[in-house]
């Protein structure tokens, strides 16, 4: 059965707020703040309450900034993502039972602790563009064994 999930990037003044997982999947690394969409929930409105949970940030202007797939098993994907970037934001980030939030300047993002994959993308969304990746894991979903990413922009296409 495949998951629907959300991250929201939030971004400002060249730097992009990243937390550390306390619990769960993916406990231990860096990612945006996301989750699970709940059912009859919008993955933007899931972006917006899944940043709120977790930083105390409530995040607007969001962009659609692409989808991503993860297999673990073959056949259908075990996560489809919807990420978000978000140029404003209210509140101030704090720490939640689920993760503490840091600011990490977008040119030096700490790549060796957060998901194997994000190297692979996470630059041209955080560059403006928009991406549509497929990522297979092993089924501890602790080493990437292969990569699929498109991404678009204006007048620009990559596939890999």
């Amino acid at each position: 059965m495949t998951t629907l999930a959300v991250l929201c990037y939030v971004v400002r003044d060249g730097r992009v707020l990243l937390i550390e997982k306390r619990r769960g999947f993916g406990a231990g690394k860096l990612n945006a703040p996301g989750g699970r969409v709940e059912p009859g929930e919008s993955p933007e409105r899931a972006a917006v309450r899944e940043c709120e949970e977790e930083t105390g940030l409530r995040p607007s202007r969001l962009r659609r900034a692409g989808v991503l797939e993860f297999y673990s098993r073959g056949g259908e994907p075990d996560w489809v993502v919807h990420v978000f970037v978000a140029s404003d934001f209210s509140g101030e980030a704090r720490p939640s039972d689920e993760a503490v939030p840091r600011w990490y300047p977008v040119s030096a993002l700490p790549y060796d602790r957060m998901w194997e994959d994000d190297r692979h993308w996470l630059p041209y969304v955080l560059a403006g563009g928009v991406v549509r990746a497929r990522f297979g894991y092993d089924p501890s979903y602790s080493r990437l064994l292969w990569y699929s990413v498109e991404f678009r922009a204006p007048g620009v296409s990559l596939r890999r």
